[in-house]
């Protein structure tokens, strides 16, 4: 059984993903609060894994999980991409006539805000966590509450289901990274979750303020053939108009791959590679 720690609760869209990328066998879930608790997790138990989510495609990057990614010094061990869909639900005995208020991660209540324009007679309450708005809203009986959460957090905490895909964009997509200690990586690499056939890498480097230093590095990437399927900058505090850059990379020739490496290193003032692994659209 896999120890897997999440940022939310139980039917949150980080354990529908876990349970997705973990399918073959059973997983214990350890909820936490914040990203941070998360990586805490994981340097209080090396057997513990975590699953992380890095992008939305309507919300962006979560900027503050690169620095997490970077200062824990856990390794990348694969990904996971999911769909999003929320529907709303009640308590079983309750119908949209009942309702007057309805719950939710203010991020979901964004991704539903379509929805929540034709129903204005629902006053929209920011929660911590989608699958918690559920839970409460069934522990406590909350009368007239809905939740907006995942079909799967309703159905577990016995709510009913008023409506499903209630999101405005229907290609809402997020990816997960899943992260591990170091030895804990060569353990699931063993299991075959990392795949024979790696692909992708997530690198991060800083470089120098001078000008073309990062058309250089990109002008090399290309030579060997790599292909930067996202790049993402965050300045570093304390030193001004300097940033890290945060790179993900496929590539058809792992020796390639870490020739690239080898010609990029000397032209940055940092380089550390995160983690490489099997990209999702290959997965099992």
């Amino acid at each position: 059984m896999k120890k897997v720690a999440i940022q939310g609760f139980e039917g949150s869209y980080h354990d529908i993903a876990t349970r997705e990328f973990f399918k073959e066998e059973s997983t214990e879930l350890i909820c936490c609060e914040t990203f941070n608790d998360v990586f805490d997790a994981i340097a209080t138990d090396s057997n513990v894994v975590a699953l992380v989510a890095i992008e939305n495609t309507i919300a962006g990057s979560l900027l503050h999980n690169y620095e997490l990614l970077r200062n824990s010094g856990v390794v990348i061990v694969g990904e996971q991409k999911l769909r999003i869909a929320h529907c709303i639900c009640c308590l079983p005995e309750e119908d949209w006539t009942d309702l007057h208020e309805v719950h939710s991660h203010p991020v979901a209540l964004a991704q539903c805000e379509a929805f929540l324009q034709r129903h204005p007679e629902l006053k929209a309450v920011q929660a911590e966590d989608t699958a918690l708005s559920a839970k409460e809203i069934s522990e406590k009986r909350l009368h007239g509450h809905a939740a907006i959460c995942s079909t799967h957090a309703a159905k577990l905490y016995g709510m009913r289901i008023l409506q499903e895909n209630i999101e405005t964009n229907k290609h809402n997509f997020t990816r997960f990274l899943v992260v591990a200690d170091r030895w804990r990586a060569d353990e699931l690499k063993a299991e075959g979750y990392i795949g024979e056939n790696i692909d992708k890498a997530n690198i991060v480097f800083s470089l120098p303020h001078q000008e073309g230093s990062l058309s250089q590095i990109l002008s090399i990437f290309t030579f060997y053939r790599i292909n930067l399927t996202k790049i993402q900058s965050l300045p570093i505090i304390g030193r001004e108009w300097e940033y890290m850059f945060y790179v993900d990379v496929t590539f058809n020739d792992y020796t390639r791959f870490h020739q690239s490496i080898d010609a990029v290193r000397p032209l940055t003032k940092e380089l550390t590679i995160l983690g490489e692994y099997h990209a999702f659209e290959n997965n099992r």
